[in-house]
């Protein structure tokens, strides 16, 4: 059992190291940061079944890393939740066939309701329909599932989760974003505290620098008396 676990975490890890590092990740992190941060809209991300549990953690970590983001299910869009989507959006989508009906419905009802929404794509099919259809489409690597049938998500969906951490990461790079600012959005829980505790640890440092400062210039002055 412990050999059949090592190659299952291997064959996750692999699918990881796999995932093609092209000039779109860079180019969806420029237009996130154009569209949220320069301008006034926010990350609206959506996705079926198991990629739309992967959008949904993906929009709540940009949310509390900086970068305002919602998750909009493709089949409540239909029901009168598109209406979240404003003019200055820019939607992130998931899909790993790129082909998923509900997705292809949601791209076309937003661009009837915004007609120059861009897109940017995650998927494993890089032929698919919804890659025409985007502004940017980012690869899994399209790797095979570690699912005996070879057909739940497994290995598809941590391609996805990974993909979404490093756009994340990058985006937070690019803003500066610090502990000070996650503490004013994770007030609750350990991260919370560990983040107010970084604060509070940044803001003795300055004192305890203007302290030493403060000492030197008197010190300073004490000797050309």
């Amino acid at each position: 059992m412990k050999n059949k676990i090592k190659k299952l975490l291997l064959a996750e890890a692999n699918a990881i190291s796999r995932i093609p590092v092209t000039g779109n990740i860079e180019a969806a992190v420029e237009l996130i940061h154009k569209r949220v941060h320069k301008g006034y809209g926010k990350l609206v991300a959506s996705g079926m079944g198991k990629a739309g549990q992967i959008a949904n953690n993906i929009a709540t970590t940009f949310s509390s890393t900086g970068t305002p983001a919602v998750f909009l299910h493709p089949s409540d869009a239909q029901h009168g939740d598109l209406g979240v989507i404003s003019n200055e959006d820019i939607l992130l989508l998931i899909s790993n066939s790129g082909k998923t009906r509900e997705i292809l419905e949601l791209l076309d009802l937003s661009r009837n309701l915004h007609n120059h929404l861009p897109i940017i794509l995650i998927t494993g099919n890089p032929d698919s329909p919804l890659v025409k259809l985007s502004d940017i489409a980012i690869n899994t690597g399209n790797p095979d599932e570690i699912c005996p049938l070879g057909l739940t998500p497994t290995t598809s969906t941590t391609t996805m989760t990974v993909i979404g951490d490093i756009l994340v990461v990058l985006l937070m790079e690019k803003i500066g974003f610090n502990s000070e600012d996650y503490a004013k959005r994770h007030h609750g829980g350990y991260l919370g505290e560990r983040a107010r505790g970084r604060k509070n640890d940044r803001t003795r440092g300055r004192k305890n620098d203007e302290a030493r400062r403060r000492w030197g210039d008197e010190e300073k002055m004490r000797g050309e008396r």
